[in-house]
């Protein structure tokens, strides 16, 4: 029991600092105004650096480096084939990265070479998700390499192409022009509406996605169902 009030006073302490801390903080936050909350700190050009990791279509983002198609076959083999195939035919339940055939049958199979629009969005996506056990533990100079190899299973690239920032973004992809890239739906907006809100014998449907291609016709199953 005698220990009781030194306790006390302890707690009381910790109290008081703990506040003293808090409004301290908040006295900062208040200083700096709305959406600084005195948490962390600003990162550095480093740090901003390991994530700043997207590549976009006409290159920028690509680091330095490359890769050839052979070293690419050596890469592949280790680090992909146990589930894209030797040749990217696809093994079990994961994709095939070559071949396909065209994309307007009732069951198109996209792969890289019959559907992806840029080379450089397949090396982005090889860097960050791939391979799918240890994503982000290939160097630039496999990540190109593979890249190169993929490319060349689908007779996109030369035996002897190599891959680096300046070679990759030159790559035409067969279907690079098959893609819209402009929604045809027009924009809608709608004010938040909670009671007495708009007769619905005023509302009009102005249009649909039917007979614009946004949309499959069949989906899994239901093939044998059509549009209305």
């Amino acid at each position: 029991m005698s220990n009781s009030p030194r306790r006390a006073r302890i707690a009381a302490s910790v109290l008081c600092a703990t506040a003293l801390l808090v409004v301290a903080a908040q006295s900062s936050a208040a200083e700096k105004g709305a959406g600084y909350y005195g948490y962390g700190t600003a990162p550095t050009g480093q740090e901003i650096a390991g994530w700043a990791i997207a590549v976009r279509p006409d290159g920028q983002g690509l680091p330095p480096g490359r890769g050839s198609v052979d070293e690419g076959a050596n890469v592949y083999a280790e680090q992909c084939a146990a589930c894209h195939g030797t040749f990217g035919e696809g093994t079990a339940r994961y994709p095939k990265l070559a071949g396909g055939g065209n994309l307007t049958g009732d069951r198109p199979e996209p792969t890289v070479g019959n559907y992806w629009p840029y080379a450089t969005t397949l090396w982005d996506y090889i860097n960050r998700a791939m391979p799918f056990p240890a994503p982000r533990t290939l160097t630039p100079n496999q990540v190109y390499a593979i890249t190169a190899y993929v490319l060349n299973l689908n007779d996109i690239v030369p035996n002897d192409f190599v891959a680096d920032r300046n070679t990759l973004p030159k790559v035409q992809m067969p279907n690079r022009d098959g893609f819209n890239w402009t929604d045809p739906r027009p924009d809608t907006k709608n004010a938040a509406c909670m009671s007495k809100c708009q007769d619905p014998a005023s509302v009009k449907i102005m249009s649909t996605a039917e007979g614009k291609d946004l949309t499959p016709r069949t989906t899994g199953p239901l093939d044998a169902m059509r549009p209305k």
